[in-house]
């Protein structure tokens, strides 16, 4: 798959309130750090306003003072991949205390796919295998499970709805491929999109042990 910087990237930028010059740093270690990954994220961001920067903990961490780093970056960009083996990786090195600090202070927290499940309690997953299991030590900083690929594979939805429904997971939100989650401390602001179509969706267990699904509002992103 090709990357390129999109409307969410440009959006990402200004919410962190850094239209010039904005510093982005990459995080691959859903899918161990793979140079050819790593190389093609900065092919992307070559030529644009983005100062581009990464961090890897495969075989070993390629910057010395990543607190620093971290704190000093607009944006953190995580990538997908298992998100069972990210965030076990960024436990083992503290890394999560280091997000949650800069979360804290400011940088906004980005991520497609594993990287997007990783900062709430959890969702489904393929990290186990190819049959999808529930997830459920994310980080938890948004209290709400997630559904990523939604309308993308086929399993996704009544995954979802089993998970929530069994009380695997807790109520949540859910996107097609294309949507976003816009959260404002650990509520949810909006739902956006790169394009028309893709929809976010809130996830709600009744008393019965189904779940009600509502699609969201979603406003499409300008095009960059």
């Amino acid at each position: 798959m090709s990357l390129r910087p999109g409307a969410v990237h440009y959006f990402a930028a200004e919410l962190a309130n850094a239209r010039k010059a904005p510093k982005i740093c990459v995080l691959t270690q859903a899918t161990g750090d793979p140079e050819s990954r790593i190389g093609a994220f900065y092919a992307a961001f070559a030529g644009t306003e983005f100062t581009m920067s990464h961090l890897q903990l495969f075989p070993m961490p390629n910057i010395e003072d990543i607190r620093a780093h971290i704190l000093s970056q607009d944006i953190v960009w995580v990538d997908g991949g298992s998100v069972a083996n990210l965030c076990a990786v960024w436990r083992v090195h503290g890394l999560d205390e280091i997000l949650y600090e800069a979360w804290q202070a400011g940088v906004v927290m980005s991520g497609v796919s594993a990287g997007s499940i990783c900062w709430h309690q959890g969702g489904s997953t393929d990290s186990y295998g190819l049959k999808l299991r529930g997830f459920t030590e994310g980080l938890g900083w948004l209290p709400y499970s997630n559904g990523v690929h939604y309308d993308a594979e086929e399993q996704r939805r009544p995954k979802m709805h089993e998970l929530i429904g069994d009380g695997t997971l807790g109520d949540g939100y859910a996107t097609d491929d294309g949507a976003g989650l816009v959260y404002r401390g650990t509520t949810l602001d909006e739902v956006v999109a790169d394009r028309e179509g893709p929809l976010g969706y809130e996830l709600k267990r009744a008393a019965d042990g189904s779940v009600v699904e509502t699609a969201l509002p979603t406003r499409v992103l300008p095009i960059i």
